[in-house]
């Protein structure tokens, strides 16, 4: 009788489970995000293992700027925890059946595998780096040697990357007490979208790093990069037109999972066709139509047409827009699978 009562009186249970806030959804986003640029970067490894030179942001500095990001999600996460000296008895052991555990392990590889891809040319990415610490520049000497590391460092970032993106939607998918998440196609949604904001971030990086100032300081630069056509300051159009087909397949696909998921949902169970209803027509259904499906994909699956047929210049909203869609849907799917629940279950 304590315990029922203490229970029903902890604002984390009543009057819905929603324990988690805004961390995990950031979280969830790095991690698909950075999932998403370490299986095109992997790509991109491959090829030049095999003699190409696709020189560039793409092939030389997207591993650092995953390093980055993914040290953005993780910090996140480091917040979310209640323990927060103790994360690091997570890595004192491993539980085959704990999709947690599994993450955890999975993403002390990603730190392995991004830091050993920036290894690949990193003094031609960072000359004053290589001149500063020999032995990076010998390491990296190494590696261009050696097109089978390359090719091995090029897998593991696919691997791993399509990995990672998968997680982030078993994590949830695992909970099967939150209706919303109870469906299969969670993984593969979260996972297509991190590669969608993945090359959105390559082509929004690539654009700013080859935009010169337009205005005083790096907000004259960026806003000159959102509102102007990115014409000669872009090192590669080539590039850029092959990462805006990629991210057309993407976003295209995506769609198709969004339906998929919905219908999926809304023919399950009573209880899985009321927490669908959160999203058709229920408290988060304007975000998940306005910002997730039309201004997250379908605007920029539009306007990335134009750009490529030659209608319209190139510019980075697309791309800003794919992020941000990209981030309202995974704010929306915690959030609304939190306020999901079995139907007559007693709350």
């Amino acid at each position: 009788m304590i315990e029922l009562s203490t229970t029903r009186h902890n604002p984390f249970v009543d009057p819905q489970l929603h324990v988690w806030g805004w961390e995990i959804p950031v979280y969830l986003f790095f991690g698909g995000l950075v999932a998403g640029m370490m299986v095109l970067g992997g790509l991109a490894l491959r090829r030049m293992a095999r003699g190409d030179d696709p020189r560039g942001f793409f092939s030389l500095q997207a591993p650092l700027l995953g390093f980055v990001l993914i040290n953005l999600g993780m910090g996140a996460l480091l917040l979310d925890l209640t323990h927060k000296l103790y994360v690091w008895r997570v890595f004192m052991t491993f539980q085959p059946a704990s999709p947690m555990s599994w993450g955890s392990w999975v993403l002390i590889l990603v730190y392995a595998a991004l830091l050993l891809s920036a290894l690949v040319r990193l003094p031609e990415a960072w000359p004053w780096l290589g001149a500063r610490v020999p032995l990076l520049r010998r390491a990296s000497e190494t590696l261009l040697a050696r097109p089978g590391l390359q090719q091995a460092i090029a897998w593991a970032n696919i691997a791993l990357g399509t990995g990672l993106g998968i997680y982030t939607g078993i994590l949830l998918n695992t909970m099967v007490a939150r209706p919303l998440w109870n469906s299969a196609i969670l993984g593969p949604l979260f996972l297509v979208s991190g590669l969608s904001t993945g090359a959105a971030m390559l082509h929004l990086a690539s654009v700013l790093r080859g935009q010169r100032p337009a205005g005083p300081g790096l907000i004259g630069g960026a806003w000159s990069a959102i509102v102007q056509p990115v014409g000669a300051a872009w090192p590669e159009k080539s590039r850029a037109d092959e990462l805006l087909r990629v991210d057309q397949i993407f976003l295209v696909t995506e769609l198709v999972l969004i339906a998929l998921l919905l219908v999926n949902l809304n023919t399950s169970s009573a209880s899985h066709a009321a927490a669908v209803g959160l999203l058709m027509s229920g408290t988060y259904a304007w975000l998940f139509w306005g910002l997730v499906v039309a201004l997250g994909l379908v605007l920029p699956l539009a306007l990335q047409a134009m750009e490529l047929s030659g209608r319209i210049a190139h510019t980075v909203l697309p791309a800003l827009l794919v992020l941000v869609g990209g981030y309202v849907l995974r704010w929306v799917m915690v959030n609304a699978g939190q306020a999901s629940h079995i139907v007559g279950a007693a709350f």
